[in-house]
């Protein structure tokens, strides 16, 4: 078994990249589209899976893996179960963080801001483009709940499979997405003796404040 001392010991040089306040775009959602880009031709597992960070009306945060489904000037877009855990600490709390990590590429994002749902029209647009099981799967589980057994869950699979069998599946009311609305993004390039890059981008009156951090 490993021990602490063992951990404590791991450690990695980042050499690969630099990234300055000269060379980034005046805008940061070009900027992370340039990034995202670089992701996704480097052949990364799932290079549009995000860390979300919510927290509760008391505070109390709670973080999970999601899926970027989409982005632009007015946000960056996922989608999930309206009725999960996430769902109610954005209601109780419509705010959210989200982490973009590429270590094959030595880099991470940081996304902050304010979260709204987006049209229902676009979320029937989506669910509409998804794989015919990915859409049973939306209507067979209550995220969140517990159950007492994956054959629960499989049966309730099974039974939304017959119920729309030779019909198109419609949106859940109970599913959608929801847009994170940025106020501050940060872009991380590692660098060699920990004086890593730090990028940060905060809007200040509709305008993006472009400012180095100390790593």
């Amino acid at each position: 078994m490993i021990n602490n001392n063992e951990i404590s010991k791991l450690r990695r040089s980042y050499s690969l990249k630099e990234l300055s306040e000269n060379s980034v775009s005046s805008n940061p959602i070009s900027q992370f589209s340039v990034w995202m880009n670089e992701a996704i031709s480097s052949n990364l597992l799932e290079p549009n899976a995000m860390i979300l960070a919510t927290a509760s009306k008391e505070g109390i945060p709670s973080v999970r893996t999601v899926l970027l489904k989409g982005f632009d000037e007015s946000g960056f877009v996922f989608y999930t179960n309206y009725e999960s855990a996430k769902a109610s600490n954005l209601i109780e709390n419509p705010a959210a963080s989200l982490l973009f990590l590429w270590l094959e590429l030595e880099r991470q994002i940081r996304i902050t801001g304010k979260v709204e749902k987006v049209s229902r029209v676009e979320s029937e647009k989506y669910f509409s483009s998804r794989p015919r099981e990915s859409q049973l799967g939306a209507w067979a589980s209550k995220q969140s709940s517990v159950i007492t057994s994956r054959e629960v869950l499989e049966k309730k699979f099974e039974e939304m499979r017959k119920k729309f069998e030779g019909k198109e599946i419609p949106l859940p009311t109970f599913w959608g997405g929801y847009r994170v609305i940025p106020h501050r993004i940060e872009f991380w390039q590692g660098r060699e003796s920990r004086l890593h890059d730090r990028i940060c981008y905060a809007l200040e009156k509709e305008v993006w404040k472009i400012e180095r951090l100390s790593p």
